[in-house]
């Protein structure tokens, strides 16, 4: 059996030589054989490094290539391949093309080479890019193009309501651009300038000229007034107002007063004015807003719209009455928020007046009947009335300074009610919300830093006989005291009277 193995293998190899006399018994060499491709690359006759090399320069002449972004019309942005770490990782090929037609024994060399003589043997290279790379550049580029739809709008002048077509919106589909331009870079790409149409969502505005033009009814109006009020926080409530003013609200669209009248800043036309802060009052940017969410809220449920967020004040105010109030605070995050359930748009009209008072008109499709109607009751359950004074002692404050007195706050427990009417009798009565508001007592704050006793234990005295006239008598006393002699011919001042501080001028 070996020898007849032996004579068949030497027939096979004497065959080979007719066809194949050079190569078939020769020993493999280290070049890459004729015939043989690195994607488009011919790579034949190179040793493994010029393979490399020559790859690796195809990969830089890819990354030279644009790639230009197009929404099919006006829209096109280009930028070079090379900003997206474009890379080949499969170097192996090469070592499997410098290997081709050189391992095996001499019949399977020799296959391998006929094989090759037919049809060239094409090694693929693989890719890979930065997808965070790619994705920033996408963000960038859909920052710059996308927008907003601009829904239909109504603006109410002297003769009537104007109504404003609305604006298509547009937005890249920034997931589906990615992948497409991923697909295509790392699949069968042949290098060239490259052109994508971007996947583009379209957003369809709200509203339309017949529906807007329906929007004529007054669903709920109220009026509070700030006559109280000094100029800053008059100021806040008007730039508050005008902020909210003309905002038209579509059927399920909810809106928030915060997200309307904010940042409180001097740049969107606030200034200082009184505000509660932990039972206080102190100045912050935007004081007085609070009578602009109060007023809106109670056209609101006049109109019968669903509310979704309502806080009351930590202490009660003057301008509705108890239960009545709708605080906001962006630090506490308290907002005032509704939702338009009606069936069509509505629109909201805000105003103040020379004569101080603000007014919310809620205007819509007035499709309750005419027989019907709704008034709200503020019930007050609990009173707690403060039954001292609070004196606090500032050492970091001379002797003689006085904050003045700021007054007293009753604390209340209140409810509010809604009553319906059909045909002008009771259908029902409703709870609409539960509120506490926190008692306060007159407050004031005295300084007590001096050198002379007397002074000092008269103020101490002061504080301690926890009665808010007889610290500001006492702060008068010691600013006396402590202040130069004038000169004769000169008459002494008389004492200012303590600085009484009423709830309706700083309460928010």
């Amino acid at each position: 059996m070996r020898t007849k193995l032996t004579l068949a293998g030497v027939l096979i190899a004497a065959v080979l030589g007719l066809f194949y006399p050079v190569r078939a018994d020769a020993a493999p060499g280290n070049n890459i054989e004729t015939g043989i491709f690195a994607g488009e690359t011919d790579i034949s006759g190179m040793s493994r490094d010029e393979a490399v090399k020559a790859v690796k320069a195809d990969v830089a002449a890819r990354n030279e290539a644009k790639v230009t972004l197009t929404d099919g019309g006006e829209y096109s942005v280009s930028f070079p391949v090379s900003r997206i770490g474009y890379k080949w990782t499969n170097e192996n090929i090469i070592d499997a093309a410098v290997s081709y037609g050189k391992s095996g024994d001499i019949v399977q060399r020799y296959m391998q080479l006929k094989d090759l003589s037919r049809n060239p043997m094409i090694y693929k290279p693989e890719y890979t890019l930065d997808r965070s790379a790619l994705s920033a550049l996408i963000d960038g580029y859909a920052e710059e193009y996308d927008r907003d739809a601009v829904n239909a709008s109504l603006e109410k002048g002297a003769d009537g309501f104007v109504i404003t077509d609305g604006q298509t919106g547009r937005s890249i589909n920034r997931s589906a651009v990615i992948d497409g331009i991923s697909e295509k870079l790392l699949g069968d790409w042949d290098g060239s300038d490259m052109t994508y149409t971007l996947d583009v969502d379209m957003v369809s505005p709200l509203g339309s000229y017949e529906d807007l033009s329906l929007v004529r009814d007054v669903l709920g109006t109220f009026t509070t007034s700030y006559s109280t009020s000094g100029s800053s926080r008059s100021a806040n409530i008007v730039n508050a107002c005008s902020l909210i003013n003309g905002k038209t609200l579509y059927p399920g669209e909810e809106f928030s007063t915060l997200d309307t009248i904010t940042p409180f800043s001097t740049d969107n036309g606030y200034y200082m004015a009184g505000s509660y802060l932990n039972g206080k009052v102190v100045d912050s940017l935007g004081g007085g807003i609070c009578q602009v969410s109060t007023t809106l809220y109670n056209a609101v449920l006049l109109s019968e719209l669903e509310v979704t967020e309502r806080h009351n004040h930590s202490m009660i105010i003057g301008y509705v009455k108890p239960s009545m109030d709708a605080a906001i605070a962006e630090s506490s995050d308290k907002n005032f928020k509704f939702v338009n359930n009606t069936d069509y748009p509505i629109y909201i009209d805000g105003h103040t007046s020379s004569e101080k008072k603000i007014t919310f008109t809620i205007y819509g499709v007035e499709k309750r009947p005419s027989t019907h109607s709704v008034s709200y009751e503020s019930e007050v359950l609990e009173t707690d009335v403060p039954e001292v004074d609070a004196i606090y002692a500032d050492a970091g404050q001379p002797a003689g300074y006085s904050s003045g007195i700021q007054s007293a706050h009753i604390g209340y427990k209140a409810k509010l009610w809604k009553n319906t009417y059909e045909n002008g009798a009771l259908e029902s009565r409703t709870e609409v919300n539960s509120s506490k508001y926190n008692k306060s007592p007159r407050s004031i704050t005295i300084g007590v830093a001096t050198d002379n006793p007397d002074i000092y234990n008269m103020l101490m005295e002061a504080v301690n006989s926890g009665n808010a006239d007889a610290a500001a008598a006492a702060a008068a006393q010691a600013a006396a005291m402590t202040a130069p002699p004038a000169p004769a011919e000169e008459a002494q001042p008389a004492s200012p009277a303590p600085e009484v501080v009423e709830p309706a001028e700083v309460a928010q």
